[in-house]
């Protein structure tokens, strides 16, 4: 197979900067640094430049009542951050993927799709979870955005990352793809789903595959992973082995599914006409299907 292509939304280029975190006084010198920079957001949307480019702006314009997010620090040590509005909620703040969304998305250069992805779901995580899940009271952002604590029982919570597998089962050269339901006309995808609670990986893979598509599966290869900030999850892309190909669909989670051969999958990739239409080239499932065809 080829040299694969770094999947969509990784490849940040700001270090995290953990040790700042933990420092309130150098934390305060980096947003009173006349070099800082706040990400331009809508709500939950990125703001872009003529040319494309993420939207920064300087510190003056954080609001007053905002809780800046300290996303990293650039080559030359200048701070980014991102603001979490009080009062905002994710019913007012669009968090759907939307045409319009996924147009910028793919026009982004690597580093600032991760590093918007980072914001986002942090800014999103914070906005879900003001509440604590032990006694219920309301909590205080902490650690420079990067965690909450409860002021009446002390206890720490930190931002959330869900894991899922992504996956196409191979069989005698082909790819078992599915569509789900509402999904733009042609478009197939490989399958995916959560991993579930004392599940490894690759028991997620086989169990997602066979309840989706009523195939089973044996040797699981794992081949890369991506952040997919919407909320915020880690999708971890693998391909498991069929051991036939009799398709049983459930109709609940899938619209159809089918096996697609290799070279058929390559032309698609090329921009072909084919039997469907790819996921977007950020979507690590393009990643996936790239990789699995050798392109």
């Amino acid at each position: 197979m080829s040299v694969m292509d770094a999947p969509g939304f990784t490849g940040g280029t700001l270090d995290r900067s953990d040790a700042l975190r933990h420092d309130p006084e150098g934390l305060a010198a980096a947003q009173r640094d006349w070099r800082a920079r706040l990400l331009v957001l809508d709500g939950l949307l990125p703001s872009t430049t003529d040319d494309g480019r993420l939207a920064w702006t300087s510190m003056a314009d954080m609001p007053d009542d905002a809780d800046p997010i300290l996303l990293g620090l650039d080559e030359s040590g200048r701070p980014h951050f991102a603001a979490l509005l009080n009062g905002m909620r994710v019913d007012n703040a669009p968090a759907m993927r939307s045409p319009a969304l996924m147009a910028v998305l793919a026009a982004l250069a690597s580093g600032e799709a991760a590093t918007y992805a980072g914001a986002r779901s942090v800014i999103d995580w914070h906005v879900r979870h003001g509440f604590c899940a032990k006694c219920g009271s309301p909590t205080a952002v902490f650690r420079a955005g990067w965690a909450r604590k409860c002021p009446n029982c002390a206890t720490e919570h930190f931002p959330r990352v869900d894991p899922v597998v992504i996956m196409i089962a191979e069989h005698d050269g082909r790819a078992l793809l599915g569509r789900g339901k509402g999904w733009p006309p042609g478009r197939y995808s490989a399958l995916a789903g959560f991993v579930e609670p004392a599940e490894s990986m690759e028991e997620a893979v086989a169990r997602e595959i066979l309840e989706e598509s009523g195939v089973r599966v044996g040797k699981v290869r794992y081949v890369a992973s991506q952040p997919w900030p919407f909320p915020s999850s880690l999708m971890m892309a693998c391909v498991a082995e069929a051991e036939d190909d009799a398709i049983t669909l459930d109709v609940n989670e899938l619209e159809d599914a089918m096996w697609v051969p290799r070279e058929m999958v390559r032309a698609v990739l090329r921009g072909e006409d084919g039997p469907f239409v790819a996921p977007p080239p950020y979507a690590i499932a393009y990643t996936l299907l790239k990789e699995w065809a050798g392109e």
